[in-house]
């Protein structure tokens, strides 16, 4: 229970600090430190946001109160996915291609993460 406290702490501090980026920052002045901490509050938020909807999706379909570890190691290996779609939509490579590579790279490291843990 304390890493769920831990985790949605540390989700609304980086959704705070991706609203002050985006609403008082411009691209040209915030620099590759700039872009790192952008990057690095999505994760975060997303991260989070997945964690919160996973443990209710546990709770409703399977009756178990908590996330094991694997379970988190789930939750951050698929946040990375809306990474690497911006990603790929900053580089003006984003079609269907793309979109089913992201796709299929996710179901492999969740396979990785199934086989190895």
């Amino acid at each position: 229970m304390k890493h769920n406290r831990i985790i949605c702490v540390l989700s609304i501090i980086g959704l705070a600090v991706l609203i002050i980026m985006l609403f008082f920052t411009s691209p040209t002045e915030i620099g590759p430190f700039g872009v790192l901490l952008f990057f690095t509050t999505i994760y975060i938020t997303v991260f989070g946001l997945i964690s919160i909807l996973f443990q209710t999706f546990k709770r409703v379909a399977f009756k178990k109160p908590n996330l094991r570890n694997k379970d988190y190691l789930y939750s951050a290996v698929f946040a990375f996915a809306p990474i690497m779609l911006l990603m790929a939509r900053s580089f003006g490579a984003i079609n269907l291609w793309t979109f089913v590579l992201i796709c299929l790279f996710t179901a492999l490291a969740e396979f990785l993460v199934y086989k190895r843990i």
